[in-house]
């Protein structure tokens, strides 16, 4: 008989197909395998089946990208499809400091590449070096300082690298030994010779257009173990080099994120003045400007494996939305995640618009300057007619209340359930499930890392909030429209029993309105139809007691989760985190909290909280479950977030009954009203007459 196909790799299964095959031959049909000499060799064959078996499956892995596993392997194949793996960044920081040659007659000062700060203090048990790849020179003032104003320092090691041109060296490489380098930060000059003064520079080149047989150029590739060789023309596309040329290579080998957020710097440069001299006194103390920042490590074989073939197919062009998201890592190195949607999709549209919002790797938000030179750098890549907007995005915050039942019989005490399972919570807030566009808030595996973060826990019980930071324009009229991108449940319409005395439907912090001495508080009801509602501000006289001050301040769309407040003069705010901020919740009509468009979804974990109750029909101490703890399943009834701040004067409460009856209203001029809108963040100005 013959030998079978092996359809897996599994030892055993081979070893017993060899011995059928054996069995069917006449000579050996009685034969005892198992105890003869034998099965040493049929062990053999086996081995070696297998271990050809798995070569010839890991070779066949390695040729296709997707099954990829090697870093060489991956990046050769997304190389063949033009992609360039991002390298490691250095984080950079701004600084600035001055020299007194007042005494001297320098005219100016030379701040040589290479080293230019240390860290004064160990950060993370390591030390930091900053340096500079080129020479900064600046010069002397009236007052005879040599001021270096917030100049750009990258977190790093300078090393400089040359090589001697062989002709008799065939297929000479040119290959930086370290890894870790910046690429953005290498540079390259030729010489004629290596006596010349004849220094000519080099600029990198990422593609063939532009490029001429007499261009200064030299393209980069990674090689093994995240190492780059420099490559030079052929005459053709880009000038050669050739005997007796010398190549000096100056390049920053960095730490990568290690090296951001790093402050206390300490000068350690070398100074010249325009004649040569070093200059080593009257050097003013370092001052950071601007704390590390922008430090990213190499890009990782599942991100290549990723963006390669995206890549690939947007062709260079950006025409899809999935184009722009393919190309913004690409110009933008430091993106975290991006989502982009078109301007239809918005309301109002707006047509013609392809908007942009990028989460950075380290920070909130892009600077004007960044998102300036994005958008500029889009416009070659996006088609005529279509123009690339970069928004700021918006934080959609998740917020959790968990009561979870332990057995305390398996348990040592109740903090230590709620310590792990914070602990838990914790990784899973910081896992790539959230903390990025178009991310899904997953309720029941939310439920299940909690179910399974110790043998004693038996079950929870969760309740989801969503949260909204408002930032608020102080002292001006504006109008701001909170997009939540996610369906409100109503949990108290006002119109049946509960005469509204279960809490309002969305939730805010406090703030204070130009005439109104009393904090005031957000509050909504909502219309017969239960798909829409009016936004009123109220008082507290107590934390279940309120009075409205003023109604139709505002709309709600409770399907769309939107909420849009007519101008409104705020002058100050309850919560303030650097800057003046109203928070509104609401409760989502599906626990599964989505991510949509430019809203970046992120769990609370200060908004997180772990009650810890006592299953005692688990331990066996109430069977019966005559006394079970019950805890509710939906939000609570308080009226407002955080801590309520009573009116100063309390007056007579307003029920929602009544609210429904009521109409107020306040005219008022208003010569300029600022227009906040909450999807692309754009603000502008107009004239108006308003009535709220």
């Amino acid at each position: 008989m013959p030998l079978v196909n092996f359809s897996n790799l599994d030892f055993n299964q081979i070893k017993t197909s060899l011995k059928d095959y054996l069995r069917a031959n006449s000579n050996f049909t009685d034969y005892d395998f198992e105890g003869s000499n034998l099965s040493s060799i049929i062990d053999l064959l086996a081995y070696n089946t297998y271990i050809n078996s798995y070569n010839a499956n890991m070779v066949t892995n390695e040729v296709f990208i997707d099954s990829a596993t090697l870093r060489e392997n991956v990046i050769s194949l997304a190389k063949n499809i033009g992609y360039t793996p991002r390298p490691r960044r250095s984080a950079k920081a701004l600084v600035s400091f001055a020299i007194d040659v007042s005494d001297t007659t320098t005219v100016a000062v030379t701040l040589k590449k290479g080293i230019v700060a240390t860290t004064s203090a160990t950060f993370g048990g390591s030390n930091f070096t900053f340096s500079i790849p080129e020479d900064i020179t600046v010069g002397v003032d009236e007052n005879g300082l040599a001021i270096f104003d917030s100049i750009t320092i990258y977190e790093g090691v300078y090393i400089q690298q040359e090589f001697s041109v062989n002709s008799r060296t065939p297929n000479q490489k040119y290959i930086l030994t370290n890894s870790g380098i910046d690429t953005n930060l290498i540079r390259v000059n030729v010489k004629d010779s290596n006596n010349s003064t004849i220094v000519r520079k080099y600029s990198q080149s990422k593609g063939l257009f532009d490029v001429k047989s007499d261009s200064p150029v030299y393209y980069l590739q990674e090689v093994e173990n995240e190492r780059y060789e420099i490559l030079f023309g052929d005459g053709i596309f880009g000038l050669p080099v050739q005997e007796p040329n010398v190549v000096q290579v100056g390049y920053i080998v960095s730490n990568g994120e290690n090296g951001n957020n790093l402050s206390r710097l300490s000068y350690a440069g070398q100074l010249v003045n325009n004649n040569g001299a070093s200059l080593t006194t009257n050097i003013t103390s370092m001052v950071v400007d601007q704390q590390s920042y922008g430090g990213a490590q190499i890009e990782s074989v599942d991100s290549i494996k990723k963006y390669a073939p995206q890549i690939y197919a947007s062709q260079n062009r950006a025409v899809t939305t999935v184009d722009y998201e393919a190309m913004i890592p690409k110009i933008y190195p430091e993106a975290e995640s991006v989502s982009a949607f078109g301007g239809e999709d918005l309301t109002p549209p707006k047509y013609g618009r392809v908007l942009v919002a990028v989460k950075p790797i380290n920070g909130v938000y892009l600077s004007s300057t960044i998102k300036t030179d994005i958008q500029r750098q889009l416009k070659k890549y996006s088609v005529a007619g279509i123009v690339p907007e970069i928004v700021d995005l918006k934080y959609l915050f998740v917020e959790t209340n968990s009561y979870v039942y332990y057995n305390e019989n398996k348990a040592p005490s109740s903090t230590t359930v709620i310590g792990v399972c914070r602990n838990n919570i914790n990784a899973y807030a910081e896992s790539s499930e959230l903390n990025q566009f178009g991310a899904r808030f997953k309720y029941s595996k939310y439920q299940n890392v909690l179910d399974n973060s110790h043998t004693s826990v038996t079950s929870n019980i969760t309740t989801v909030n969503m949260r909204r930071d408002l930032q608020v324009v102080l002292n001006a009229f504006a109008e701001y429209e909170i997009c939540f991108g996610n369906r409100f449940y109503i949990n108290n319409h006002g119109h049946g029993t509960h005469g509204g005395e279960i809490g309002f439907n969305i939730k805010s912090t406090g703030f204070k309105v130009s005439g109104i001495s009393d904090t005031l508080y957000l509050g909504d009801s909502p219309n017969q139809d239960l798909k829409t509602g009016t936004v009123f501000m109220f008082k507290l006289n107590s934390d279940t007691e309120y009075v409205i001050v003023k109604q139709n301040v505002g709309t709600v769309d409770y399907v769309k989760g939107e909420i849009i407040l007519s101008p409104i003069n705020i002058i100050s705010t309850v919560v303030n985190r650097g800057e003046s901020l109203i928070e509104i919740s609401a409760t989502p009509y599906s626990n599964d909290v989505i991510g949509k468009q430019d809203l970046y979804l992120q769990l609370d974990i200060s908004n997180v909280f772990i009650n810890a109750v006592t299953d005692e029909i688990a331990s066996g101490d109430d069977v019966s479950g005559s006394n079970y703890i019950v805890s509710s399943s939906y939000s609570n009834g308080k009226l407002v977030r955080g801590k309520e701040i009573l009116a100063t004067s309390p007056t007579v409460r307003t029920t929602t009954a009544e609210l429904l009856t009521q109409q107020q209203t306040v005219t008022q001029s208003i010569q300029s009203v600022t227009v906040t809108t909450g999807m692309d963040g754009s603000t502008t100005s107009t004239t108006n007459t308003y009535s709220y």
